[in-house]
């Protein structure tokens, strides 16, 4: 069954400052619209309970992307396609790019923004993990002004974050110079491309003379949340890369990740599949 339009009701601020004060003076009667890529499938549905909503696409300061030398700002409202023709983010974060390639199609890429595949707090969406990876920063903003959050703290449970009550996303910050020397990004799903993540890992790693200096990684489709295992990584700090350090490092994140069984795929596979990319990575590490 469709939705029907006219019990919906869309709003188009002029700026930033008006999106702020319609959440503070309205609180929890309306939803942020960007691209609306997931949106839009619950309403075809007939399925989207939230009937009304602010529409952000076009605030300029969401759709900015800023760069000085310690860091850039990657706008909540920049879409898919603006992150993969970045100059700076191709060349020193080419997770991002090569997460934003396997989002949807062309189409999806074009309109779907980062932050919407952020708030829409799905553990299987592509970009998460990178992030994670990147150990990025989340700018939100509210009436009260701006707060910066690590990306990794802010899933909380399934569909539920540290997002404060009238707070958005208005950026994503990802530090430079990280001293990166091996970088990793695998979606394991149905078909190569226009398909829901089985399992997904973005890693990132310092490597010298065989010996891991840290490594961060972030998984999607194991759990509730887009997860960090903290624990693995703990585990693998200044670790050489013997055989079984890689062994003891792929039981340690088999007991941090907790798939489940779904239309998509069975717990028992995305488990498999978690610790063989993690010891695909590790033994990369090694060239």
């Amino acid at each position: 069954m469709r939705a029907f339009v006219p019990e919906y009701e869309m709003k188009t601020p002029e700026n930033l400052e008006e999106v702020i004060s319609i959440l503070s003076k309205q609180p929890n009667e309306w939803k942020l619209f960007a691209g609306g890529t997931d949106l839009m499938v619950v309403f075809e549905t007939g399925k989207l309970k939230q009937k009304k909503f602010l529409n952000i696409n076009s605030i300029p300061e969401l759709k900015s992307l800023v760069s000085n030398e310690e860091d850039i700002l990657i706008g909540a409202g920049c879409t898919y396609s603006q992150i993969q023709n970045h100059p700076i983010i191709k060349k020193e974060f080419p997770l991002m790019v090569h997460s934003a390639k396997v989002t949807g199609a062309v189409a999806i890429q074009n309109r779907g923004t980062i932050g919407g595949n952020i708030a829409n707090m799905s553990p299987a969406a592509d970009t998460p993990p990178s992030l994670l990876a990147y150990d990025a920063d989340i700018i939100l903003l509210s009436t009260k002004g701006y707060r910066v959050l690590s990306y990794k703290y802010f899933h909380q449970a399934y569909k539920q974050a540290d997002l404060r009550p009238n707070e958005i996303i208005m950026a994503v910050r990802l530090k430079r110079e990280q001293n990166i020397t091996h970088d990793y990004y695998r979606k394991v799903g149905t078909r190569s491309a226009q398909a829901i993540s089985k399992v997904c890992m973005a890693a990132t790693a310092s490597v010298n003379r065989g010996k891991i200096e840290w490594v961060r990684i972030g998984l999607g489709s194991v759990g509730p949340i887009p997860l960090r295992p903290t624990k693995t990584e703990h585990f693998l700090f200044q670790k050489e890369l013997t055989f079984d350090n890689i062994k003891e490092a792929r039981k340690m994140l088999l007991t941090e990740i907790t798939p489940i069984d779904d239309i998509r795929s069975e717990a028992m596979y995305r488990r498999e599949v978690a610790g063989n990319l993690l010891t695909e990575f590790l033994e990369s590490l090694k060239s």
